[in-house]
């Protein structure tokens, strides 16, 4: 009879941490999108007294170029 192999079904730890990262990277990638956006937005009103239509503006746009960064980014692959 042949040798059996086992085959271990965890994964590495290189490899949870590689997932780890990259979707903690999604989420800081898309949080300072929004927020550097926002606070355009909100210096932006100040200067010119356009409260609040700036901050609104540059809010959809943070949010719009979040979600394209999102999937403009390399897929994860095991």
């Amino acid at each position: 009879m042949g040798k059996e192999h086992k085959v271990d079904r965890k994964p590495k730890k290189s490899e949870s941490f590689r997932a780890l990262a990259y979707f903690s990277q999604i989420g800081v990638t898309m949080a300072t999108t929004v927020l550097v956006s926002v606070l355009l937005g909100r210096y932006l009103d100040s200067l010119l007294d356009t409260t609040p239509w700036l901050l609104l503006l540059f809010s959809i746009l943070g949010i719009g170029a979040a979600i394209r960064v999102l999937f403009n980014m390399p897929k994860y692959k095991k």
